[in-house]
């Protein structure tokens, strides 16, 4: 009873914290009752509610719990759901070695065990970890038993769009084909995005069309390429084509469209974007499209405009708003500007060699060696180093 309605909790309530709280009350209860103790079914829904909070507060309960896993059941005990639960919580705490090391100890893994360890590294900015998901996805293909379904293959078509690797791309997609599996919302997103990184335009928006019912996921994807590749115009088509079927874009959507007419220029149109956001969109402008909005009014020469939307932004600015209008200062020459937005990145990035070297740049653009050299001394009273580069023949 205690495990129906602890599961019942955070399965239909969205681990919202009072529920989440209310279900640990309740498995505490089960640890002061000396006539039972935890089984196998108690742990899988809170280990899921501790993974599904940012708060590093349930991160240390989480961890708490399998110590409780390890105190009170016996290994024979531990079933498929228990492992994957485990698996699932350490990877959405970004313990990726815990996750690999506790999925390596399981003699044969299922189809969901599986697919938990190809998603633990899925939307994770690594080389390396994209690495892994294609030599795990190889090792699961070669069994017998396990055949991989939809959600395998959004792991692994995201694995291939963050490395470029087109030829592993187009053989999962034709899998994908062969095997009659079915092109959801997900898997179309993470086919256009390897399409799109990989240069392949075309194919991507042949998925893109090819999809009958598509969700905003599937637009930004889209409108992420036509901007990655400078086709703006496209890209305020589609957004207007989302419009009329009755989407509603979201922070991600305005993020692509300004960025996008950042690349070629479009400033009056990326600031009108930019301003409809909450009067017609009901969003809230945070510090993501800022930077975008600055980007744009700084690669178009208006670099005073750009540091006024910097001054009256509602947050604190971070260090990549300033390192922006730093280039942006170096590219225009505005050398007052230049030295505001240093003496920021300073405060926010005191150790960073470029921030320096980027100041040390502009003022040997415009020939005023005297404080190319002063800014030298200062990264030296500072014991900063520059970076070295790097020839083609070290490499």
């Amino acid at each position: 009873m205690y495990n129906t309605v602890i599961s019942s909790i955070l399965t239909h309530h969205n681990h919202h914290g009072q529920r989440t709280h209310l279900a640990f009350s309740l498995y505490s209860q089960i640890l002061c009752i000396q006539t039972i103790k935890p089984n196998s079914y108690t742990y899988p829904s809170l280990f899921k509610a501790c993974g599904s909070r940012s708060d590093h507060v349930w991160v240390r309960h989480g961890r708490a719990l399998h110590t409780h896993v390890l105190k009170f059941l016996d290994p024979v005990e531990y079933d498929q759901f228990l492992q994957a639960s485990l698996v699932s919580f350490y990877s959405k705490c970004g313990k990726f070695g815990a996750c690999r090391h506790l999925f390596d100890q399981i003699s044969e893994p299922d189809l969901g065990l599986w697919n938990s360890i190809l998603s633990a590294y899925n939307g994770v900015d690594c080389t390396d970890l994209c690495v892994e998901v294609l030599f795990l996805f190889n090792d699961m293909c070669k069994g017998a038993k396990v055949k991989p379904n939809e959600i395998s293959f959004v792991a692994v078509i995201n694995a291939c769009a963050d490395l470029g690797a087109f030829s592993e791309g187009i053989w999962a997609h034709s899998y994908i084909v062969k095997n009659n599996l079915k092109l959801n919302r997900f898997l179309v997103a993470s086919l256009i995005d390897l399409y799109v990184n990989c240069g392949y335009l075309e194919l991507a928006r042949q998925v893109f069309d090819e999809l009958p019912k598509k969700d905003i996921f599937c637009y930004n994807a889209m409108i992420r390429g036509f901007g990655t590749h400078g086709y703006a115009i496209k890209a305020i088509k589609l957004f207007d084509k989302l419009e009329l079927e009755g989407l509603t874009s979201d922070d991600v959507t305005m993020v692509l469209i300004i960025s996008a007419c950042s690349h070629v220029g479009l400033v009056d149109e990326g600031c009108k974007f930019f301003n409809s956001m909450k009067e017609r969109y009901g969003l809230e402008p945070k510090v993501e499209h800022y930077g975008c909005l600055v980007d744009l009014l700084g690669r178009a020469g208006r670099v005073n405009e750009a540091m006024e939307k910097i001054r009256i932004m509602p947050m604190e600015p971070n260090a990549v708003l300033w390192r922006s209008l730093l280039a942006s200062s170096r590219i225009h020459g505005d050398l007052e500007i230049g030295k505001v937005a240093l003496d920021h990145l300073i405060r926010l990035e005191p150790g960073t060699s470029a921030n320096y070297v980027l100041l040390s740049d502009i003022y040997a653009d415009m020939n005023k060696w005297e404080d190319v050299k002063r800014v030298r001394r200062l990264m030296k009273d500072h014991g900063i180093e520059k970076v070295q580069g790097m020839s083609v023949l070290d490499v």
